[in-house]
Parts: C-alpha cells; sequence; structure tokens
C-alpha cells in the first residue's frame, strides 16, 4: 500500500490512520510519500488528488484504490480489487 499524502490534507492523516487498522490482516506493508516534499513522484505518477492509494502485490502495481474512508470500505475494496487482474503502472 502506497498512500500519496500532504501534511496539510486532513483526509491524508484520517487515511494514513485507517489504512493500517482496516488492513492489518491483509497488508505486508504501509508507505506513505509526502508529495510536498517528493513532488518529482507525485509529478511521475501524475498525481493530482490526495490522497491517492495505489496498492500494490508482490511488488507489481495493482490498482488504485478508491473508496469511502471506512473500514468496511477498505477492505472490500481491497479483496475486489486483488480478485481482478494486475493493472499497468499509471
Amino acid at each position: 500500500m502506497v498512500l500519496f499524502s500532504a501534511p496539510h490534507c486532513g483526509a491524508c492523516r484520517a487515511w494514513k490512520t485507517l489504512l493500517p487498522q482496516a488492513l492489518a490482516d491483509m497488508a505486508d506493508a504501509f508507505h506513505e510519500v509526502d508529495v510536498s516534499e517528493a513532488t518529482g513522484i507525485a509529478r511521475y505518477f501524475d498525481i493530482f488528488h490526495l490522497p491517492t492509494v495505489y496498492l500494490y502485490r508482490d511488488g507489481r502495481f495493482h490498482a488504485e484504490l478508491q473508496c469511502e474512508a471506512r473500514r468496511e470500505a477498505i477492505r472490500q475494496a481491497v479483496r475486489a480489487l486483488l480478485a481482478a487482474p494486475a493493472q499497468s503502472e499509471p
């Protein structure tokens, strides 16, 4: 799981707390990219909206997570995305 966020973003702070709680038994690692510090990475991935969450499995991009910021919604979305084939990196 990679969370693209910024310190001034309230939704980003909420997702930063929520993701590890919601996916403790489903994800091995959580990484955060502070786009205010890593602007080149944000441009490379065309990150325009914060927070943005990318799901990787076995080192390969799988999908962008798009769902409500609720524990069960996150879990259901991740299960569905992992059941589908991996996608090309954005």
